[in-house]
């Protein structure tokens, strides 16, 4: 009973509106069951046309989902197979006994394909809910929600889980404009030009945006849609959108992690460097003492020599700029702060390194030389982050050269490469790359060090990449190894 009932009033609908369709599609059958009886009796067609053609009416009826309208039709055709086409005609009776079979055959055989049709469409109906449930149910794993635009009619189509992304009620109709309220201020520009453009120019879209919630949060959405002629050859598009606010939390947990990692790394290295820093502040500032009692002594003679003390007093100046200036560089790579990028000299960023690491390189009788090429285009970059991959090369260098037998020689070169970009080169004559591991050297915790932490050359990368560049390294002829970046140019990065 309980079949029979749904079949009547099918689910989520409501029993008066079920009640007005089974009347209408009964009438609907029942005409034409009339029209063609009328047709077939003017042409003077037998019972078994008759028959076919009222069967063809029975499934159109059952295609339509009404098992009551079928079984009413069906009941209507065999009247009229009865009263119009079975001796007698026009009259209900029945003469011969095989016309009683025919009938019963015709109205089994109409109950038969009722029945059998609709289990058709109730699983299709189930097999339809069942995708349905399956695709919300993504949706919801995955924080995408569906959409279909209609661009002549304005009409928009949202799936639940764009209407919990954008955190309406199901009650609120779809629209543009509802989706430019809940656009964060910053991106409503680029929102609505690019609805703009693709109800105008018709071709696909993929950005993202931030929306700004009535709580005050903010999210994150990917949004793409493709465009396609809908069946009136209008132009529709149909589309997801993703919420990508966690994923967002995590790059940006990530990027403050590396910046830490950076940072970490960079205070470790200045700290193995605190004896030759030590040493490279002392030199101005023991020069900087010599010259102010040279210049006292000047201005203590009989005859104070206020030229030569003036000459004193300005080499104590020149020390001081150059020890304040040798501090002011080791405070910059303690200092912990947002990435800036600017226009950079990679000349001026080389020297500066140089000066910093002579200390630890005279340590070890290691002969420090550069070959920098003149009016080299400035770079794209930070200033800290730069320096620090510098440092990690050089040390990196000496480390290889420290227990050398042979000559000891770190050279740093830079150059204008064939692709326009700045290519600075770290040389050493140190025992070389390991042979059958010189790919892995760049991969974060492998290292050839006794104490080594293997993050230098994976901070490194990181960080040259991040600006846009390459960095590899080979061996060297007839020995030592080479580390290489190519940066490119403000010029590029500007393009």
């Amino acid at each position: 009973m309980g079949g029979f009932m749904e079949l009547i009033f099918p689910s989520g609908r409501g029993p008066a509106k079920s009640v007005w369709r089974v009347i209408l599609r009964s009438f609907s059958g029942a005409t034409a069951i009339g029209l063609l009886t009328w047709i077939c009796f003017r042409l003077r067609a037998n019972d078994t046309t008759a028959t076919c053609l009222f069967l063809i009416v029975v499934v159109m009826v059952s295609l339509q989902g009404s098992f009551l309208s079928s079984t009413v039709v069906s009941c209507i055709a065999v009247v009229c197979l009865d009263y119009f086409f079975t001796p007698p005609v026009f009259s209900f009776r029945i003469s011969d006994p095989i016309d009683i079979f025919g009938l019963a055959t015709f109205l089994i055989t109409s109950a038969v394909i009722t029945e059998l049709v609709s289990r058709v469409r109730r699983l299709m109906q189930e097999k339809l809910l069942e995708s349905e449930a399956y695709l919300s149910e993504a949706q919801g794993l995955s924080h995408t929600g569906s959409f279909g635009w209609k661009v002549a009619s304005g009409e928009l189509v949202w799936s639940d889980e764009s209407f919990r992304i954008l955190e309406y009620e199901q009650s609120v109709k779809p629209s543009v404009q509802r989706i430019i309220e809940r656009t964060h201020p910053e991106d409503a520009p680029l929102v609505k030009s690019t609805f703009e453009r693709a109800s105008r120019d018709g071709s696909d879209f993929d950005f993202e945006q931030r929306l700004t919630m009535p709580s005050g949060s903010v999210k994150h959405v990917h949004v793409v849609a493709h465009a396609q002629k809908g069946l009136s050859g209008k132009l529709e598009y149909v589309g997801a959108m993703m919420d990508v606010t966690e994923r967002k939390r995590a790059e940006d947990a990530l990027r403050q992690m590396q910046t830490d990692l950076e940072h970490v790394s960079r205070v470790t290295t200045m700290g193995q460097l605190t004896a030759s820093l030590a040493h490279e502040v002392n030199q101005p500032i023991a020069a900087a003492i010599t010259n102010a009692n040279t210049c006292m002594r000047w201005l203590a003679a009989a005859q104070p020599n206020v030229e030569e003390a003036r000459a004193a007093a300005a080499r104590i100046m020149k020390d001081g700029t150059r020890a304040a200036e040798i501090i002011s560089r080791i405070r910059l790579l303690f200092k912990k702060g947002p990435v800036e990028r600017r226009s950079l000299d990679m000349n001026e960023v080389i020297r500066e390194m140089v000066v910093m690491l002579r200390g630890e390189a005279s340590r070890y009788n290691i002969f420090v030389r550069t070959e920098l090429a003149m009016d080299l285009p400035d770079v794209l970059g930070d200033r800290i982050q730069l320096q620090q991959v510098l440092m990690n090369l050089m040390m990196n260098g000496i480390e290889a050269m420290k227990d050398a037998n042979n000559l000891r020689e770190l050279v740093v070169e830079s150059q204008l490469a064939e692709n326009e970009q700045v290519l600075v080169a770290v040389n050493d004559t140190g025992a070389g790359l390991p042979t059958q591991k010189s790919d892995q050297i760049f991969n974060a915790f492998f290292t050839t060090k006794a104490h080594g932490t293997g993050m230098g050359l994976a901070i490194s990368r990181s960080i040259v990449e991040s600006h846009g560049g390459r960095i590899w390294a080979a061996n060297k002829e007839p020995r030592g190894a080479s580390f290489r970046l190519s940066l490119p140019t403000k010029i590029e990065a500007d393009e």
